[in-house]
């Protein structure tokens, strides 16, 4: 039985933001059981979520700032400055890759949904990006723990960080809404995002300030959708700076269109989900 929503238009002003306009406790209920859902059994529980980026940070600080003695330009060459800015930076591609690697599953894991008579599909990307941002804000509580006893300081700039991952993740939900609706038809994608993930994060900012590579990979190093992200988030968290307004509001309005552009796409394969499930 296909769905009937189906016959929904294909693109409205509120298309994307739907999830909100329309079906705002069906979003964040379902977001809430995700959540859960993710730690259900655990001894722990919700608490891997603040102890999953602390054991990350040790391992990448062993590894580039114990075994490899990578230091970042511009700070004063301790461990600790190191550890922090790393650490912004694999917070931030986390959120991406996490939204990368669960897309191409998300209708597959669905398929009971998709063949309901009615059900807005739609709403099922941002329930990904709204666990991703969950964990997203708990390594950021951890970041500011781990900063106060390291550095014995958070910059009051760090309000700023909703504001400054918002385009971010405008990019994630329209990745999340593109590969989900390809994925049915194609799902060979499923073997590639983890790769994708992998290689992102080498070829940004993450690891490496961009400025000290050869001007022939920087843009390279640019093109990728984090770098300017990651940059911003470094700039409010750890040098306590504003950002680049006039970067983010560009960045902002490329993320608009392409949301738009994916959620027209997941628009349109969308009728025949339930014919391939």
């Amino acid at each position: 039985m296909r769905n009937s929503m189906s016959h929904a238009p294909l693109l409205s002003i509120d298309g994307p933001f739907s999830a909100w306009t329309r079906h705002r406790s069906l979003t964040l209920e379902l977001s809430r059981r995700d959540i859960l859902g993710r730690y259900r059994g655990a001894s722990f529980g919700l608490l891997w979520s603040l102890i999953s980026p602390f054991f990350m940070l040790i391992v990448y600080t062993l590894a580039f700032g114990y075994i490899l003695k990578a230091r970042w330009p511009g700070t004063s060459g301790n461990t600790a400055d190191f550890a922090m800015l790393l650490f912004l930076g694999l917070l931030t591609h986390g959120f991406f890759a996490e939204c990368l690697v669960r897309a191409p599953s998300l209708i597959s894991a669905n398929a009971n949904l998709v063949k309901k008579i009615v059900f807005p599909l739609e709403v099922l990307p941002w329930t990904v990006v709204l666990s991703a941002m969950f964990h997203a804000l708990t390594n950021i509580l951890v970041f500011i723990a781990l900063n106060l006893i390291l550095r014995g300081e958070v910059q009051w700039t760090l309000v700023l960080w909703p504001l400054v991952l918002a385009p971010l993740a405008l990019v994630a939900l329209g990745t999340v809404w593109l590969l989900s609706s390809l994925s049915v038809f194609l799902r060979d994608i499923a073997q590639i995002t983890g790769v994708l993930a992998t290689a992102m994060l080498f070829l940004s900012s993450a690891i490496v300030p961009v400025e000290t590579l050869p001007e022939s990979y920087q843009a390279l190093f640019r093109l990728n959708p984090l770098t300017f992200i990651i940059d911003q988030v470094r700039e409010i968290a750890f040098w306590g700076r504003t950002p680049d307004w006039s970067g983010l509001l560009v960045y902002t309005g490329a993320a608009l269109l392409f949301a738009y552009l994916a959620f027209a796409v997941f628009q349109k394969t969308r009728r025949g989900f339930a014919d391939v499930l």
